[in-house]
């Protein structure tokens, strides 16, 4: 029975270290030590004004974001650093956690980059790449037949 398990977990090792490592890791260690902040999860869409940039990342604040255009490279980022201390009768635990993530992005050559704009509300981080004047009046929209 032990070697099925083995075999088993040579096949598919990060299920197997999910499945049964995690919780020990999160008991033994608190929970709370070195959690990553994954990279959150991006939908881009084009719209006749503008692009617009969401972002998912619930539990945030706005000042917890960094937005950086450098050339046509649209950066966001985020860093938490955040303590927590508990005091039980004559213990004191004190306990240190720091997250980040960084997404970065090519812009089009369309996008007028002085009118950039963003706003975070629910959980979502909107950033609109407005698009400049010459580029929305080429916006050709036309439907091609498969043949």
């Amino acid at each position: 029975m032990n070697t099925q398990l083995a075999r088993r977990t040579e096949r598919l090792p990060f299920l197997f270290d999910d499945f049964f490592m995690n919780p020990l890791q999160d008991w033994f260690s608190g929970g709370l030590s070195a959690k990553p902040l994954a990279a959150p999860l991006v939908n881009i869409s084009e719209r006749k004004e503008d692009y617009l940039v969401s972002l998912a990342a619930p539990g945030l604040q706005k000042k917890d974001f960094k937005i950086d255009v450098e050339g046509n490279l649209l950066t966001i980022s985020c860093e938490l650093e955040d303590t927590e201390e508990e005091k039980e009768e004559k213990f004191s635990r004190k306990e240190y956690s720091y997250s980040s993530f960084e997404r970065s992005f090519t812009l089009p050559d369309e996008v007028n980059k002085e009118k950039i704009d963003a706003r975070y509300n629910d959980g979502i981080l909107e950033i609109m790449l407005p698009k400049k004047e010459e580029a929305k009046k080429l916006t050709i929209s036309k439907q091609i037949e498969v043949k």
